[in-house]
């Protein structure tokens, strides 16, 4: 099997943000199609009688054509062992999509190339940025009319702060679309259509030198636009520095098309020679080297009734660092036990795999009773640390739930305890009541259609939301502050959360910085810990 150290600098661990219909799912499905994990890919879209993509297996997404959780996807290609983690693209996604980035090494943004960046992307690259997380920058769609090219580098640069080092450029695109230039090698790799689920389909190579071959492939229009466009873009583009590319502070750019596969292994080339090894992580003793130390890993999420015949529970763990031996016994730092983990298992959209080993940057999923929380450090029984604590995200959205049978009191509160817990939805109290009044805040109000679907399907439980006005959530730093006498705004609220933490809501921006002036020392903050 080879060492521990041959094993790890195997693994790449990560994420795929963006916005929606970008194209993630699609190029998602198509690098598993490249690993050999599947043989099809599935119309990710569509009516009932069409496949559903791989990695969407909650009934509110097939139903719906998008991802709502995240899932976990592992293949392997060209020697490497690649773990996916497929965050929700859907603008009303939920805190689950942020958590995910914790426990990758790296992102890959998918930009749709009509729109370039969008909102979303703009949300789950703040959380890239607070990582220095290395951001790889796919420029998807180029079978369709795009924008400028050079516009959508500026509007990469503007929008997210980060410069951009372009691998390849295309040539044309819609009808037009001729291919790519590949900057490194000067050629042109032109475009050919290959049927939409297969991975067949060859690129032809033509160095840039070769004027009379490229002016019958791609005519001599274009061939004069691109000559222009490279004189340009070598004199106004960021070099490429492997280094800073890694700091995350310089994103390389590929242009494809995920639906007709065009651009999409060349793109995975580049990214494997350009990720990292699983990176050390951060604990209370220092930085835990994923190699020299034993195991060790973290929950990032929770998931509950992932099978529809079990009414089971899965604890998503990163492994940081070591390998996992299913028959060893482990220490649940935070619940005070050593335990083994039960049923370890990789988990591919519905279909699961039992494991009896994994090596640090793999997700493994495992049976959870009810004694893991989001965050907890599991490592080995003579050790005994704490990684650094997962953000609490603040919700964007708040609704007061009630159930409309009283009599089911017991089964609200136990479902409403549980899908908090996996933090798709995060549960509030109202300030001096107890858990007669819960306030439910989201990062995106999908998330309260989900929580009304979960609890009616999953625990018999019918309830009512009743919208509030707040858009504003702030934690409160100051261990000492008394509530009562704080002086607020108008519109601001105290509530506290599952902790007895104390919090403030606004309905107003503005509101927060007056409330900072009229109370002299109070330190808020955007952020919670868990």
């Amino acid at each position: 099997m080879g060492t521990y150290a041959d094993e790890i600098n195997k693994r790449r661990t990560f994420a795929i943000i963006s916005h929606p219909d970008a194209g993630k799912t699609t190029l998602t499905e198509k690098f598993l199609l490249y690993g050999g994990a599947i043989n099809l890919a599935g119309s990710v879209k569509g009516k009932a009688t069409a496949r559903h993509a791989v990695s969407d297996w909650m009934q509110i997404e097939k139903e719906r054509g998008i991802s709502v959780t995240s899932s976990v996807l592992q293949f392997t290609y060209d020697g490497f062992c690649i773990n996916i983690l497929d965050t929700p693209g859907h603008q009303d996604f939920s805190e689950d999509t942020y958590r995910t980035l914790m426990a990758a090494d790296s992102a890959v943004m998918v930009i749709d190339a009509s729109k370039g960046v969008e909102a979303q992307t703009r949300k789950l690259f703040k959380v890239c940025v607070m990582r220095h997380i290395p951001i790889f920058t796919f420029i998807n769609k180029m079978d369709r009319d795009a924008n400028d090219t050079f516009e959508l580098l500026d509007d990469i640069e503007k929008e997210l702060g980060i410069a951009t080092c372009p691998i390849n450029w295309p040539i044309g695109s819609g009808k037009n679309f001729k291919g790519v230039y590949e900057r490194a090698g000067k050629c042109v790799i032109t475009y050919a259509d290959t049927e939409k689920g297969t991975k067949e389909g060859h690129a032809t190579r033509i160095p840039i030198g070769e004027t009379e071959t490229l002016t019958s492939q791609i005519g001599e229009d274009f061939l004069a636009s691109l000559t222009d466009e490279i004189e340009l873009l070598d004199g106004a583009s960021a070099d490429y520095d492997l280094e800073k590319i890694q700091a995350g502070d310089l994103t390389p750019v590929f242009f494809g098309s995920a639906l007709t596969n065009f651009g999409v292994e060349i793109f995975l080339q580049h990214f494997l020679k350009m990720t990292t090894t699983p990176l050390p992580r951060r604990a209370d003793i220092g930085l835990i080297d994923p190699v020299e130390h034993d195991f060790s890993a973290f929950v990032f999420k929770i998931q509950a009734n992932m099978n529809k015949a079990h009414r089971d529970r899965i604890a998503f763990m990163r492994i940081c660092s070591g390998r996992f031996d299913v028959n060893e016994e482990v220490r649940h730092v935070q619940g005070g036990r050593v335990m083994r983990l039960s049923q370890p298992q990789q988990i591919m959209a519905d279909e699961r795999k039992i494991l009896s080993e994994a090596y640090a940057g793999d997700i493994i999923g495992v049976f959870d009773p009810g004694i893991f929380s989001i965050g907890d450090t599991v490592c080995m029984p003579g050790e005994q640390f704490v990684y650094e604590g997962i953000p609490t995200f603040a919700p964007e959205h708040f609704a007061r739930v009630r159930q409309v049978d009283t009599m089911k009191r017991k089964q609200f509160v136990k479902g409403i305890m549980q899908i908090a817990q996996e933090g798709a939805i995060q549960i509030f109290q109202e300030f001096n009541t107890g858990m007669e009044e819960i306030i439910v805040g989201v990062v995106g109000v999908l998330q309260f259609d989900v929580l009304k679907y979960r609890l009616e399907n999953e625990y018999n439980v019918e309830i009512k939301l009743e919208n509030l006005p707040y858009e504003y959530i702030r934690w409160i730093e100051n261990k000492d502050i008394d509530l009562d006498k704080l002086t607020g705004t108008s519109d601001m609220k105290k509530i506290k959360d599952l902790k007895d933490n104390p919090l403030l809501l606004f309905v107003n921006q503005w509101s927060i910085g007056m409330t900072l002036e009229r109370n002299e020392g109070l330190i808020l903050s955007e952020f919670g810990r868990t």
